[in-house]
């Protein structure tokens, strides 16, 4: 019941250490298909589970009868509001969520109930045996409209709102252009199944083994709803797909644990993907009012601009999404006065939350829209004017926030901008399948114009507005061997193998154990903003330094000398003036070395009743150009090429980081184009991967990375930023860039509708 190890011996003639594109650490046992995901776990005297869900969005519960299902063979247990002993509700920032609604449901496919029973089929059948009687409510959709609603929620139906205020309110600008866009619902869309697994502990507590992104913060809220104190829950890390937001969403633990606790036996939940739809937290649908001033020359002058998130049903995220999108509102562009409103409301949609690029993305496909159409109005090169006005370190942004680190964005832009054109497509049979649509499309080459668009994007590092951000490390080693210990999780990001390069660096050993992740270690925090690259791989960093300075102590006091003036490299310990030289074999003989270190960035701040603080650690950047092919008959996109430049601060691992920018890319071409989970008065229609387009391999685009920048962030420990997040959000606004190119239409609203893309006459 955990995770496999994540030893590997270097591949021959890769060499060790930073730098250096050392594979994953799992990727034979995945290629094979040994990997341990959550949904292969097993235990003896296994119980499975299923759950209840309310068909609508917005109902009253009048009762619920659970005696059917209860006499049903093969059933242990059925909960229901009424049986969590401890709190009722729960939450990563605001616990207004319920374990199961009580009085009232909020959204599709809330939780009611929940069965344990003997049999995945019985435990099925009996929660569909579960009454329930509803009075049906007039559901609240229109976030718009949710001001004036009645509340929803006992917190109101106003999460957040943040008004920013930057400059003077009277400028004006010479030039002046306006637009209304809307953002769709992206899901998550995690390819494996999400599962977990709960096993009651002899002393009345819980082990929970679950594919979890923030194990810490989960094993407090599940504790917190099963009355136990934390160190009775214990959180076990299992093997993650891969994870572009919240991986598990607690509300798939907690009752996997009361039944655990209740029947004194393991349980276990595989969710369906129509409960994953239904479940988890989705990107937030967005509505954007926007308004830019520009002098004759295209210089901004003022941007006005609303912003609007639904967060459906619960908080969750939103107050930080919405600090982010009211904060990077204008762009990586100096902009000398700015006024910004931004709200998050709740409704009775699906609930939103963290996806990747969360609030960044939805306002980067606005603001390089309205840069579009200033472009057009006054006649110039849509490049040229955003290089007339891009960002660079030393500027301020619209929060006030000098900006210290290092923003290469006129250098990212001039890369796509300078990269070749992609070859126009041959007009040959042979080469059908170039043309939108594919081999089997219906259309006609000489209804195919091809556009090419630009767009800038930016990203915050770590979290915002005065979180604390610490992570704990301990490097171990014995025997020749280094185990590293730290409650990192790797969603993907290849943390474990950047753990091990920063271990084989510092102390020159080849052999490199990275532990399985559980919540008997010290918290790490949640994988988010490029978190563990940064916090854990520093805290790694720092322990190991400390077992260096172990290590090499008793030789230089043997030599007379400084560790300082000891070097390690290719396994060998060698000093300046070559008198010293040993093996790290030799050195360690016999010795068992270890440390713990932790390690805090500086802090940062709430913004202010005006939007001002410096809320942000850091900041990274990107430019993209994309060159599309539409068929303005069908109103059909293909997408030829995504040519990347982007800021990463220091190349740590050149394999791994090309793979986090590319599907960086091919998810933020799917929230372009297909991506979209459709709703219709709050019920989620077709909650499955038919009804959900993901872009396959056959719609991937040729991804050109053309240019890293590498200008070492000097306060972050190896001077890098976070790689995937700022692609996800730069590639819609990209794309959507370069359809406007091709069709001369808006192009307004993402997804990208055929509609959109049809030019008449």
């Amino acid at each position: 019941m955990s995770s496999d190890t994540t030893t590997t011996e270097p591949a021959d003639g890769l060499g060790l250490g930073l730098g250096v594109s050392l594979p994953q650490a799992d990727a034979r046992a995945k290629t094979e298909g040994t990997f341990p995901y959550a949904s292969d776990l097993w235990a003896e005297g296994l119980l499975w589970a299923a759950v209840l869900r309310s068909p609508h969005p917005h109902a009253r519960i009048v009762s619920i009868d659970t005696t059917a299902a209860a006499e049903m063979p093969g059933v242990r247990a059925v909960v229901t509001h009424a049986d969590v002993p401890g709190a009722a509700t729960y939450g990563r920032t605001v616990a207004d969520r319920p374990v199961f609604a009580a009085d009232l449901v909020r959204h599709h496919g809330e939780a009611i109930a929940a069965v344990a029973a003997d049999h995945p089929d019985t435990a099925r059948l009996a929660a569909a045996a579960i009454t329930v009687e509803y009075e049906v409510l007039e559901p609240v959709t229109d976030p718009e409209k949710a001001f004036a609603a009645p509340p929803l929620h006992p917190d109101g139906n106003l999460i957040r709102h943040i008004p920013l205020r930057f400059g003077d309110p009277e400028a004006t600008g010479e030039v002046v252009v306006e637009g209304l866009y809307r953002i769709g619902r992206q899901d998550t869309a995690p390819v494996g199944a999400e599962a977990a697994l709960a096993v009651p502990r002899p002393d009345g507590g819980v082990e929970l083994y679950t594919a979890s992104t923030d194990p810490h913060t989960d094993r407090d809220l599940a504790a917190a709803c099963f009355g136990l104190a934390p160190d009775q829950v214990k959180l076990v890390v299992t093997g993650v797909p891969g994870a572009t937001g919240d991986r598990e969403d607690p509300g798939f633990q907690i009752p996997l644990g009361l039944l655990a606790l209740r029947t004194g036996c393991p349980v276990k939940l595989t969710a369906t993907r129509e409960e994953s739809f239904l479940g988890h937290a989705h990107r937030h649908p967005t509505l954007l009012r926007y308004r830019h001033h520009a002098d004759a020359e295209g210089r901004l002058v003022k941007v006005e601009a609303q912003i609007l998130l639904d967060a459906g049903a619960y908080a969750d995220s939103s107050s930080e999404s919405l600090a982010a999108a009211v904060a990077f509102a204008c762009g990586p562009y100096v902009v000398p006065h700015a006024f910004v409103e931004g709200w998050a409301v709740r409704t009775n949609n699906p609930p939103s939350g963290h996806v990747r690029g969360e609030g960044a993305m939805q306002v980067c496909a606005a603001y390089e829209a309205q840069m579009d159409k200033l472009a057009a109005r006054l006649g110039v090169d849509p490049a040229e004017l955003r290089m007339r006005n891009v960002l660079a370190t030393g500027d301020i942004l619209p929060t006030g926030q000098t900006v210290t680190c290092p923003a290469p964005v006129a250098e990212l832009l001039s890369a796509v901008r300078d990269h070749p054109l992609p070859p126009l497509p041959m007009d040959a049979p042979e080469d059908d399948w170039l043309l939108p649509g594919g081999p089997d499309g219906a259309g006609e080459p000489g209804a195919v114009r091809r556009g090419v668009g630009y767009a800038l994007g930016m990203v915050h590092m770590l979290g915002a507005e005065g979180t604390d951000e610490v992570s704990t490390a301990t490097v171990r080693v014995q025997d020749g061997v280094a185990t590293v210990i730290c409650a990192a999780v790797d969603t993907g990001s290849g943390f474990t193998t950047l753990a091990r390069q920063i271990v084989q660096d510092t102390l020159g050993i080849d052999e490199v154990y990275v532990a399985p992740v559980d919540t008997d270690q010290p918290p790490a925090g949640p994988a988010t903003h490029g978190r563990h690259t940064w916090v854990s791989g520093g805290a790694v960093e720092r322990a190991a330094k400390m077992v260096r300075t172990q290590l090499l102590q008793p030789l230089a006091h043997k030599f007379g000398m400084s560790t300082e003036l000891l070097q390690i490299a290719d396994g060998k310990i060698t000093s300046y003036d070559g008198v010293l030289s040993t093996t790290v074999g030799e050195a360690l003989e016999g010795k068992e070395l270890w440390a713990t270190a932790q390690c805090r960035p500086h802090p940062t701040e709430p913004l202010d009743e005006n939007g001002q603080g410096d809320a942000f650690v850091g900041l990274a950047f990107c430019a993209i150009r994309a060159v599309v092919d539409v068929d303005v008959e069908l109103g059909t996109v293909r997408v030829v090429e995504m040519a990347v430049a982007q800021d990463v601060g220091r190349i740590l691992n050149p394999a791994q980081l090309a793979t986090r920018i590319e599907a960086g890319v091919t998810q933020g071409v799917g929230a372009a184009l297909t991506e979209n989970l459709r709703t219709s008065r709050g019920l989620v229609r077709h909650p499955d991967l038919t009804g959900y387009a993901l872009p396959t391999s056959l719609d991937a685009p040729d991804i050109r990375i053309v240019k890293l920048v590498e200008e070492r962030d000097v306060v972050a420990p190896f001077g890098a930023k976070p790689a995937s997040a700022v692609p996800v959000v730069t590639s819609p606004a990209a794309v959507a860039a370069a359809v406007r190119a091709a069709t001369g239409r808006p192009v307004n609203r993402l997804p990208i509708r055929p509609q959109a893309a049809v030019v008449v006459g």
